[in-house]
């Protein structure tokens, strides 16, 4: 996506980039819409600060979204282990446009029968830096959105820094798209 200039249409919650600090824009602030990914946008004010926008304040920055449609479709199907990465692909870091599975961001992810007709998903990730005010965000993402699969009963996502994130733990794919 290339950067587009936008005002908010009205005011909106966002979180700061990279603190993590949950804060509001105001109607009328020009945002430039640096990147779309997943179901959340980073934007860069003309002050200089960079923010995450919620999917659904999309309309915000004048975007439509079809997420009512898509979660419909989704909660349709039956349930694989594919859709828990295809979830976890869907989940970006708000600074790199690179999804956290090709970050090499999930160190594990354990899909644990409950019974019969539900499942329990534990997830151990790790941040780019320790001193990520987005990881809580992050979390937080990955939970909402595999807590919405079929079946699943309960989703536990654990940050972690040991063994610390490095640039090997990244894709193939990501690497080349970074350009490294």
């Amino acid at each position: 996506m290339t950067a587009s200039h936008t005002n908010l249409s009205r005011t909106v919650e966002v979180i700061e980039i990279p603190s993590g600090m949950v804060s509001t824009l105001p109607e009328g602030t020009p945002v430039r819409i640096m990147q779309s990914r997943g179901d959340s946008y980073t934007v860069w004010t003309d002050y200089g600060q960079m923010y995450r926008i919620d999917g659904r304040d999309a309309d915000a920055i004048g975007i439509q979204t079809s997420s009512e449609t898509a979660q419909a479709e989704q909660d349709s199907r039956e349930f694989s282990d594919q859709m828990v990465w295809d979830v976890l692909k869907s989940v970006y870091d708000p600074e790199i446009p690179v999804n956290i599975v090709d970050l090499g961001l999930i160190y594990s992810c354990k899909i644990v029968p409950v019974d019969q007709n539900s499942r329990k998903i534990d997830i151990q990730m790790s941040m780019t830096a320790p001193g990520c005010g987005m990881g809580n965000v992050l979390k937080a993402d990955v939970e909402n959105r595999l807590s919405r699969l079929p079946s699943i009963k309960d989703v536990h996502v654990e940050v972690v820094f040991d063994p610390p994130w490095d640039m090997s733990r990244m894709s193939e794919a990501a690497r080349l798209q970074l350009g490294f």
